[in-house]
């Protein structure tokens, strides 16, 4: 230890020779050494105790020896500081080696655990990779299990199918549960089969047996159902709700034996065909017996009743109302004819034939009200029109074909061109039947309305139908239209030659009342114009055009077999005005044709004014449009050759106006027919009369006048209004 410690002097001497020794080798080695010398200096300079002693002055050298010998000292005092340590030193050294081995030893043990803990993770890492296998191998078996059991299931039959398959009516929801359970195990079977499962032979046998029993049975309760439609008097919608509730047995019949299907379904459509063929061939014969015969048709039912049966045809006549006859048209005049069952003659009323009336109720209140019950109206001896007749049989067909369609589309799964070939096999003869019927009933028919309210009849059943998503009928629709639209056109066409063809001269007496062929045609166009507006149709308003050109071409013709031009327009204004006023009540004010009349009655009326007014006060008017010519020419002073035209207007004037006024009301109101409507021509004359008045005040003031006396004799223009006045309608 001694050793270890030994720092005598002479080794610290001798150390320090060494190193300044050494410490000169290095100063005179290298160039480069000096600069570090240097930089040690320049340090020291800077050196707070270095720069001290600079400032004192003290010698560096002694200064240096001082410092060196006070580091010996210290040094000396530090080593023995250690000397009197030593034992405490070597203690710290055994304790230094004690922990030393101490570590040594734990860091043994911590490789050991390290080591261990490497196995361990290895084990951990094998067990997880064995679990998740165990898993796997888990969820396969259980994905096994359950297609298993569940193939098992679909394999197995029951015995509460087989006891309810062969014991259960076919009613009872218990056979139709297992039925459905059935057709899903023959389907599961087959397509086990063609996969080549063994396991189907062992069931295949069961189900096959099954299946014919279940369709054995089916097939018997389907028949009788549909055997129960031909029971007389039977209501066929009860069946059919029936079998609605029994769809699920067609659709096993259609899914494992087609042809038993077919049975089924071709025995529902010839019974169906039948029963809806004999049902509308029935009705229609009857209800048609209830339409209102024409003239023509009551002649010939008279002749066949013969004089024998004069009480019987008395009935007839009593019943029986005309329809329109082939002479019923617009441009005929109304005559009188004898009827056979009297000799006295009777007047025929042929306005009744252009006039719509309560007809119109069809398309709305009567569209889908009950249909017409034959041996009730025969009963109360009721009558009805074409129409009537017409809508009750078709919506008696669509309603049928309604519920049919929807039917044979739930029932037996058809839809598209599938379910409309099925409905054209049940209702094609029926609605063959319907059309050839139809097309005979409008060939006979000389009723333009009622034809005109059929096709919107046929219209407003095309919409309904569409609502209901049923195209069964389109095509017969279109086929009725195809038949009433040119027949309708015929009839307007004969209307049309009618007026044509009329020769005012061959009427008789004409007074410029509003005549009876310009009413039909007022009523007629009224009818046609207010309905079409819901389904505009050009072929309407062509046709409608045309006549209504020939009526005016011959309200025209009938104002010239009037020697006078006022008696013309009082006829003109008495037309316009009645037929604008029906038009008005019956359709929309603002439509073309009440626009277009409102126009004619304007301008007629604007003219009969003018020429009320000239036997009174023409002398005034016309002196009035000249001046105003002779002021816009700026010839004012032609007027002064007009003094004395002048006099005679103003003494004229003041004698006879009041008179004048009286006679022109008188006139006005005996001449047109509508009181309203003279009213409004008389106030527009008085009206237009003052402001002729306040024109001719106003030429007279003009500087050419200016020296005229008789302008104080010109009676005040209000005096003039307050007479006026007095004409002014109180409602």
């Amino acid at each position: 230890m001694a050793e270890l410690l030994d720092v005598s002097p002479t080794n610290y001497e001798h150390d320090t020779d060494v190193n300044l020794q050494l410490g000169e080798l290095d100063f005179t080695s290298e160039d480069f050494l000096l600069d570090e010398v240097d930089v040690h200096i320049q340090e020291n300079l800077e050196d707070e105790i270095v720069k001290e002693a600079l400032k004192k002055g003290v010698d560096l050298r002694h200064y240096s020896k001082e410092i060196e010998q006070e580091l010996l000292k210290v040094e000396n005092e530090s080593v023995q500081d250690y000397i009197k340590e030593s034992q405490n030193i070597a203690s710290l050294h055994r304790q230094i080696a004690a922990c030393d081995t101490i570590l040594e030893r734990m860091e043994q043990m911590l490789n050991g655990f390290q080591g261990d803990l490497s196995s361990i993770s290895t084990e951990i890492q094998s067990l997880q990779d064995q679990s998740i296998a165990m898993n796997v191998k888990l969820k396969n078996r259980q994905s096994i299990r359950g297609e298993l059991s569940q193939y098992v299931d679909e394999m197995v039959i029951p015995e509460t199918m087989i006891k309810s398959i062969l014991e259960c009516p076919v009613t009872e929801d218990d056979f139709k549960e297992q039925l459905h359970e059935l057709n899903h195990k023959i389907n599961f079977v087959k397509e086990q089969s063609f996969r080549d499962a063994r396991a189907c032979l062992d069931v295949k046998d069961i189900l096959e047996k099954l299946k014919i029993k279940a369709i054995s049975k089916i097939r018997e309760f389907l028949l009788q159902k549909i055997y129960a439609f031909r029971k007389p008097m039977s209501n066929y919608q009860i069946p059919q709700n029936t079998l609605l509730k029994f769809r699920i047995f067609n659709e096993f019949l259609m899914a494992n034996e087609r042809h038993v299907a077919k049975e089924v379904r071709d025995e529902y459509i010839d019974t169906m065909s039948k029963i809806y063929y004999s049902y509308f061939k029935g009705y229609s014969s009857r209800l048609t017996k209830l339409q209102v015969p024409s003239e023509e048709t009551k002649q010939t039912m008279g002749t066949k009743l013969g004089h024998c049966f004069s009480v019987r045809a008395r009935y007839i006549s009593k019943v029986f109302e005309e329809a329109a006859a082939r002479d019923d048209l617009m441009g005929v005049e109304d005559t009188a004819k004898k009827s056979f069952f009297s000799s006295k003659p009777t007047l025929k009323n042929r306005s009744t034939v252009f006039t719509l009336g309560n007809r119109g109720e069809i398309l709305t209140a009567e569209l889908e009200a009950p249909v017409i019950v034959p041996h009730a109206a025969a009963k109360n001896e009721t009558r009805y029109s074409f129409e009537s007749i017409f809508r009750s049989l078709q919506f008696a067909l669509m309603d049928n074909c309604c519920r049919e369609y929807l039917f044979l589309s739930d029932f037996f799964m058809v839809s598209g061109s599938g379910a409309q070939n099925l409905f054209e096999s049940i209702m094609g003869k029926t609605l063959a039947t319907f059309i050839k019927l139809m097309e005979e009933n409008i060939q006979d028919s000389y009723d333009s309305i009622g034809i005109f309210l059929s096709a919107h009849v046929v219209y407003r059943y095309q919409s309904i139908m569409s609502k209901r998503n049923v195209p069964a009928l389109n095509r017969y629709w279109d086929t009725i239209l195809n038949l009433l639209w040119p027949r309708f056109e015929y009839i307007v066409s004969m209307n049309i030659q009618s007026v044509r063809e009329c020769e005012p001269s061959k009427l008789g007496h004409i007074d410029n009342r509003p005549h009876y062929i310009t009413r039909r045609f007022a009523e007629f166009s009224a009818a046609i114009v207010g309905i079409n507006a819901s389904f505009p149709n050009d072929r309407v308003n062509r046709v409608l055009g045309q006549l209504q050109a020939e009526v005016e071409n011959f309200i025209l013709k009938m104002a010239a077999e009037f020697p006078q031009r006022k008696e013309q327009l009082i006829f003109l204004i008495n037309n316009y005005d009645m037929m604008l006023g029906v038009l008005v009540e019956r359709t929309s004010d603002d439509s073309k044709e009440a626009e277009m009349y409102r126009d004619l009655l304007a301008a007629r009326t604007q003219e009969f004014v003018e020429e009320i007014l000239a036997p009174h006060f023409g002398g005034l008017i016309t002196f009035v449009k000249d001046s105003e010519v002779y002021l816009e020419r700026n010839q004012a002073d032609k007027l002064q050759a007009e003094e004395k035209r002048v006099l005679q207007i103003v003494r004229g004037f003041n004698n006879d106006w009041k008179r004048a006024l009286e006679n022109i009301n008188q006139d006005v109101m005996r001449a047109f027919t509508n009181f309203k409507n003279g009213t409004q021509i008389l106030q527009g004359a008085l009206t237009l009369l003052i402001q002729y008045y306040h024109r001719f005040q106003k030429i007279l003031s003009q500087p050419v006048f200016r020296n005229l006396q008789i302008k104080h004799e010109l009676i005040n223009i209000h005096h003039v209004m307050v007479e006026v006045k007095k004409y002014k309608p109180t409602f």
